[in-house]
């Protein structure tokens, strides 16, 4: 299905609209450059599949001073893209490749390449990283972990639990009914699930950019994700790259929270499964802790890219 949403100014500084070559043709995506920086320049991939690059306008106050270059990027089907409605365009296989193009054309390569990945778009810079690490200059896998089934398995044993049983069931009877789009199954996250796992503030505090890229591609996102926010059930549902991370190269740092709706601990072993992998812990902060541990986020982040652009 198509967002009905009015497109971004493009004229704005920095816009670029990439064409991709996919198998259902030529379409094109959404960047946009701020900064200059010839040694440090972060690609950020934003979560859902398919919600918006809008969450990360965070950067502006943290990024931007620190003088890191960096590039918002709405993956095809996302808002700011082309929306195409084939299916077979939501696959983990063609994002990678998407992802290729886009650096091609964005002239990124080892000697500037700091490619971010948060939630989904771990996911893919993961994969990314696996199959085009030579490109790369370092990386960020951001509360996302290496295995589908390990996520599933820490949302059955700890994440559910932990909620009120009658909302956990009232919300299963709705995901099993198909009835996603009644208002009632946003209330019942809401108060249940995202205020305490996603961003850990009262709804209606949560930025205006949080809430924008909640626009989200539902096509995509069932047909990946699956329907339901208390686990996936769609077509990454047996994804899990944990026996590969030690060949994974590259600088790469990895971030997990106290209170995501990722394991925390597996987060902390996945860097020590990296050959060069630090982690960063966000003790207060939630899924989007780059919003509710702020200051940790993205000093950690700033650090880390600032350790493997200047080495000591």
């Amino acid at each position: 299905m198509a967002v009905e949403v009015a497109k971004p100014n493009e004229n704005a500084p920095g816009v670029r609209r990439i064409p991709i070559d996919t198998p259902k043709g030529r379409f094109e995506v959404w960047t946009r450059r701020v900064g200059d920086n010839p040694t440090a320049k972060l690609l950020l991939l934003h979560g859902g599949p398919g919600a918006t690059h809008e969450y990360f306008e965070g950067a502006d106050d943290h990024l931007a001073p620190a003088g890191i270059e960096y590039i918002y990027y709405d993956q095809l089907g996302s808002v700011y893209s082309d929306q195409p409605t084939d299916a077979e365009l939501w696959d983990l296989d063609r994002f990678v490749d998407e992802l290729e193009q886009v650096r091609s054309a964005l002239g990124l390569d080892r000697s500037n390449f700091f490619l971010l990945g948060h939630s989904w778009g771990g996911i893919l810079a993961t994969e990314y990283a696996l199959r085009h690490g030579d490109s790369l200059k370092g990386l960020v896998i951001s509360n996302m972990m290496a295995s589908c089934p390990a996520y599933n398995a820490y949302a059955q044993d700890v994440l559910k639990p932990s909620m009120d049983q009658a909302a956990v069931a009232e919300i299963e009877a709705l995901e099993t009914a198909g009835d996603i789009e009644n208002p009632r199954y946003m209330d019942l996250l809401m108060d249940h699930h995202y205020v305490h796992h996603v961003l850990r503030r009262p709804p209606d505090e949560w930025p205006d950019a949080v809430n924008r890229a909640f626009r989200i591609n539902q096509q995509i996102y069932v047909s990946m994700q699956g329907p339901s926010e208390l686990g996936l059930s769609g077509s990454l549902s047996d994804w899990d790259r944990s026996a590969d991370l030690a060949k994974i190269r590259v600088p790469t740092l990895v971030i997990g929270a106290t209170h995501d709706t990722m394991d925390p601990a597996y987060m902390a072993w996945m860097a020590s499964q990296l050959p060069n992998g630090p982690y960063l812990h966000c003790a207060d902060g939630s899924h989007m802790a780059m919003w509710d541990d702020e200051q940790t986020y993205w000093k950690g982040l700033i650090d880390f890219i600032r350790s493997v652009d200047r080495p000591a």
